[in-house]
């Protein structure tokens, strides 16, 4: 499997949209992190720049893993179940460890939305798409040449739950107002860069912080300073909870209780899997990107 985010040719094309007083030289590796960990399908992005390849390419490789998972997952479940076995720790813990057949019930297609007016003269949001040509990533983004305004409007009709927004504008008051209920109610992400240690910013925090008290089980805030920058110097994470689903997979101690329904889904990931010309969220086609 290819690693685009690994990659000298990435790294060299990224650097030419590295602009110093935009403080995202950390932050692009961590988005690209944080969709490795949460395996987001739409992802939008409100001012492009550094962070876009990191975004798109850490899409494309998780589209990747989680086909080739499938794969690996179906061949030790196949293995397992045609010795007459019941599901146990040998199984859970073969590679891939640890996965949920559930995970592979259904097609994973990520894709990225792009925004971006292109009004910030120091910015190097002009030459990311050529950049994303460059790296053969434009594929998985579309872009939205628009205010944040005129975005919501212009935005693909079967985006919207939204499961990971990147907000780095001034917008962030207008986009929490009026992007907010786009965001995926079962755990959806808005990362907001740089609300801190400015009057402005921390008076958006303490906004959002009254926003949280008057409605109840509505979101979780978590803010992280770079503290050594003066300033760009942040990141604020909203978690949208008002429609978590439950999942509790283990028991007391956390060990995974192999229930029916565990196996049913073993079974039906097995046979998509098994299925020729199968479009499982990991089955064995070629990538599937976005386009524009």
């Amino acid at each position: 499997m290819t690693q685009r985010l690994h990659t000298e040719e990435f790294h060299k094309a990224v650097a030419g949209l590295s602009v110093p007083g935009m403080g995202t030289e950390v932050v692009g590796p961590l988005l690209a992190n944080l969709i490795q960990l949460l395996r987001p399908e739409r992802v939008l992005e409100v001012g492009m720049g550094y962070t876009t390849p990191y975004l798109a390419a850490a899409l494309a490789d998780t589209e990747d893993a989680v086909r080739q998972e499938s794969v690996a997952l179906a061949a030790k479940t196949r293995e397992h179940l045609a010795r007459g076995a019941e599901l146990d720790d040998s199984w859970l813990l073969a590679d891939p460890p640890l996965v949920s057949p559930s995970h592979h019930l259904e097609p994973y297609r990520p894709r990225l939305v792009a925004v971006d007016n292109l009004s910030i003269a120091d910015s190097s949001a002009g030459r990311v798409q050529e950049v994303l040509r460059e790296l053969d990533l434009d594929g998985w983004v579309t872009v939205v040449n628009a205010d944040l305004k005129d975005a919501a409007e212009r935005l693909p009709d079967d985006f919207p739950p939204i499961d990971l927004a990147w907000v780095d504008a001034w917008e962030c008051l207008y986009f929490f107002d009026h992007f907010w209920d786009l965001i995926n109610p079962d755990g959806g992400l808005v990362v907001m860069h740089y609300l801190m240690t400015y009057p402005e910013g921390e008076a958006l925090l303490r906004y959002i912080a009254k926003f949280q008290q008057a409605h109840p089980g509505e979101l979780e805030v978590v803010n992280l300073l770079e503290s050594q920058k003066l300033m760009q110097n942040s990141i604020t994470v909203l978690r949208r909870t008002s429609g978590v689903r439950a999942r509790r997979y283990a028991g007391p101690g956390g060990a995974v209780r192999y229930t029916e329904e565990l196996r049913q889904d073993a079974e039906r990931h097995l046979g998509l899997v098994a299925r020729p010309g199968s479009d499982s969220g990991a089955g064995t086609g070629a990538a599937v990107p976005a386009h524009d």
